[in-house]
């Protein structure tokens, strides 16, 4: 198991809208996600900075397959359409992140 933490801005003219989605998921959006083997996962958000903070665990073996399962998903693709105009990546992340991973250090079971 791995535990991973992320961290991106929203736009401040879409925060109603981002909670507005994200407190009906779609079904299918959330077997999608358990089908590539994250659990745990929670996203906060924190205003008025407009900061969301993601964190979950994967629980699979090959970390970029199911990643990539889950990119090429249409309904997936359908959702990221709704959400992703919602979020302001960090100029800081790194090549190829939307959301910047953040490194674990600290954690208590």
């Amino acid at each position: 198991m791995k535990r991973m933490g992320m961290v991106i801005g929203v736009n401040p003219d879409q925060v109603e809208t981002y909670k507005r989605l994200h407190a009906a998921v779609w079904p299918e959006v959330l077997d999608l996600i358990s089908r590539c083997n994250i659990r745990n996962y929670t996203i906060f958000l924190r205003e008025p900075e407009n900061l969301l903070f993601g964190t979950w665990e994967y629980h699979g073996s090959d970390f970029a397959a199911d990643m990539a399962r889950m990119a090429a998903d249409a309904k997936n693709q359908e959702w990221w359409s709704l959400t992703i105009p919602c979020q302001q990546p960090f100029a800081t992340r790194a090549e190829g992140e939307w959301w910047a991973s953040m490194e674990e250090v600290f954690h208590l079971d």
